[in-house]
């Protein structure tokens, strides 16, 4: 049977790595999904960190990847691979994508699928998957953050923060969150953490301050080495250092263990692009099972700081490489 698809379609080209002004807008092959995929129509697609690093080049995409860039997008199933299941030819799904996502259309694992929550546009499904599945998979699976304990998250303002903060205060935890002005400090107490100006006091002595020197079950970085020290020093016996990038670098110089020691601390962290599509699927079953009733009860729902058209993605960029923003940035694709 022949394809109802085009044969071609628009995408962000990256001829060589570069700065913003290396993408352009070129034409390729519609994607055939393979046995266990979706092939999605597609309508809005989120703009990440991990989107800016591999268009410099820091961030090749794994083996057997799209090499085109973008890792969530939201849109109309078109195609079913053949082993394909939980959807069909016009189901509405929200999709992390191992890449390809800047495009008019992508080929997803349908296993790494979710449906929209009802009532979301595009613009605010596609802003779900690569936030969810992250603070899902590092704050709750690997961090073990509880309803009853507290909580500092570094960059409050970002997706992955304001995801966090969210998800956190939904199931009743403290949280404090660090931001970098009054705007941004504003932005988080109106999600319901404890806001913290980092550019005018030492978050480590805010936090022993607030919390009687006890300090805080969970903090969620992607600040990276120049933050670590001072983690340490923040977190309650027991207490867990989540680690979800590092922005301003991975390595430590002259770490003092012995804190972690005492305090019986676990430092963790994870990446979530290269993990198998097994791994994703778990993660997409708890967040259909735990968070997704959540977004359709309108407990809470992403930010979007603004959409361009695909055409101007080289300004995304620039905004996401600018730290001004607060929340998502996202692409118009289609309709």
């Amino acid at each position: 049977m022949s394809r109802k698809t085009p044969a071609t379609m628009r995408y962000v080209e990256l001829p060589t790595p570069g700065g913003p002004e290396a993408m352009r807008i070129g034409r390729t092959g519609v994607p055939v999904p393979k046995d266990d995929e979706l092939l999605i129509r597609v309508a809005a697609a989120g703009v990440n960190r991990p989107d800016v690093q591999q268009r410099k080049g820091a961030y090749p995409p794994p083996p057997g990847a799209s090499p085109i860039l973008g890792l969530e997008v939201a849109g109309e199933v078109v195609e079913l691979g053949a082993a394909a299941t939980g959807f069909f030819p016009g189901s509405k799904v929200a999709a992390l994508c191992n890449g390809g996502g800047y495009a008019e259309y992508v080929a997803v694992p349908a296993a790494q699928c979710l449906p929209w929550p009802e009532g979301f546009t595009a613009i605010q499904a596609a802003a779900l998957p690569e936030n969810y599945f992250t603070v899902w998979a590092n704050l709750f699976d690997m961090g073990h953050l509880a309803p009853h304990e507290s909580l500092l998250v570094h960059g409050g303002t970002s997706g992955i923060g304001i995801t966090a903060i969210q998800m956190a205060v939904a199931q009743g935890s403290s949280v404090f969150a660090t931001a970098g002005s009054a705007e941004k400090c504003a932005a988080v107490e109106r999600l319901g953490a404890h806001a913290i100006n980092y550019k005018e006091a030492d978050f480590a002595e805010v936090i022993a301050k607030a919390t009687a020197k006890q300090g805080v079950d969970v903090v969620l970085d992607m600040v990276g080495a120049p933050y670590t020290v001072r983690n340490i020093k923040a977190l309650a016996r027991g207490g867990r250092l989540v680690q979800v990038a590092f922005m301003l670098g991975s390595t430590v110089e002259a770490l003092d263990l012995l804190p972690v020691m005492m305090k019986r601390l676990t430092i963790t962290g994870s990446t979530m692009r290269p993990r198998t599509t097994a791994e994703k699927a778990a993660i997409a079953a708890s967040l259909k099972k735990k968070v997704w009733p959540l977004l359709e009860k309108r407990r809470f729902a992403p930010v979007i700081d603004r959409v361009f058209p695909l055409e101007e993605v080289g300004q995304a960029h620039a905004l996401m490489e600018s730290s001004a923003h607060i929340g998502k940035i996202m692409l118009s694709v289609g309709d």
